[in-house]
């Protein structure tokens, strides 16, 4: 089985590198971390890179005069690091997809979607937005990245049941711990070469039919 070098995207606390670190300590993520690229340099999750002796790239949008110019030199630095996947973990910029990291960036939302999506739903509104519409379940979806917000194909989503007397923190660690789950099972099943794309249907292989990815 392939161990799939990462490249892990963050803007903030750092939650989900932490929880892909530990996953990959603990034997059941079959991938490494090869470089951690933050949208800020005071991203407080840097730390858990640098526990983790991992390179770290700072690339802050206001650098840049494009948005070409500035996805270009987030994907410049994954292909120096040779990764083979792009992994969004509570990342907030829009990126442009190159054509060589198509269906190799994975982002993972809050919500099950296309429900509670979109530009401008990230953070506290998804679920705010989610018990103010009284859903009986939310949850979470991982997914490839196209150049949308939470548009590109669905790898797999996982539920979490909602409460009457639940507030936007109560549901966010229900779908925070929910996530931690979601997404090395997400990119576990890709190292392991059983997802696969057709236009937005991905397929699931059983265990014993599995391609390179």
């Amino acid at each position: 089985m392939k161990k799939l070098r990462l490249a892990v995207l963050i803007s903030g606390t750092g939650r989900s590198l932490k929880n892909l670190l530990e996953r990959i300590e603990d034997g059941t993520l079959s991938a490494e971390v090869a470089v951690v690229i933050s949208s800020s340099e005071h991203a407080k999750g840097l730390q858990f890179a640098e526990m983790a002796s991992v390179p770290i790239e700072i690339i802050d949008r206001i650098d840049y005069h494009s948005h070409e110019e500035f996805g270009n030199a987030i994907f410049d630095v994954c292909r120096k690091a040779k990764v083979d996947l792009g992994v969004m973990a509570g990342y907030v910029k829009l990126l442009n997809i190159p054509g060589d990291f198509h269906n190799r960036v994975l982002n993972i939302h809050p919500s099950l979607v296309p429900a509670f999506s979109g530009k401008g739903f990230y953070g506290q509104r998804v679920h705010t937005e989610a018990l103010r519409y009284g859903v009986k379940v939310s949850g979470c979806t991982v997914h490839f990245v196209d150049n949308e917000y939470d548009n590109g194909p669905v790898i797999l989503q996982k539920t979490v049941e909602v409460f009457e007397d639940d507030t936007p923190d109560d549901l966010n660690d229900r779908v925070f711990a929910m996530e931690c789950v979601a997404y090395p099972e997400a990119i576990q099943l890709i190292a392991e070469g059983r997802v696969s794309v057709r236009g937005r249907k991905v397929r699931i292989a059983p265990p014993d039919d599995q391609e390179d990815y």
